[in-house]
């Protein structure tokens, strides 16, 4: 009865264990990084000959300005639009709310705002309230 114990602790451990090492997240460097493809004028001479690589923007923030790229701006490594990103809506790291998004750099509710109503630069005519992300004609 008492090995029966040890092993049955035992096994207990192992799983937890196991467990635990399953669901610790893994850092990958890969969503870091952006394809270079394109032009790279202005770029070095190293960055040219390895333009068909992965490369990280703060390193070098140009490679944002390339064709292709999601943005012209160098958040935490990873190339966006300052203007448009909710994670990074008029500079790097400031977020928007869950029902928010993000206008010419700016947080606004596309369901009540009436000069961004359903979407971004989704004018109300005048006199009339944005809804539900539906202007409301008086």
């Amino acid at each position: 009865m008492h090995n029966l114990k040890k092993i049955l602790i035992t096994l207990i451990i192992l799983m937890a264990l196991a467990f635990n090492l399953s669901a610790t997240p893994i850092e990958e460097d890969d969503q870091d990084v952006i394809p270079t493809s394109g032009s790279l004028r202005g770029a070095s001479r190293f960055l040219a000959q390895h333009s068909t690589g992965l490369m990280r923007c703060n390193k070098n923030p140009r490679l944002c300005r390339a064709k292709g790229s999601p943005g012209p701006d160098c958040c935490k490594k990873t190339c966006v639009n300052v203007m448009t990103d909710k994670q990074n809506c008029g500079m790097c790291g400031k977020k928007c709310r869950r029902q928010e998004i993000c206008c010419k750099g700016k947080c606004v509710n596309p369901m009540m705002d009436k000069r961004h109503c359903g979407g971004c630069n989704n004018r109300c005519k005048r006199g009339n309230s944005c809804t539900y992300g539906m202007c409301n004609y008086a």
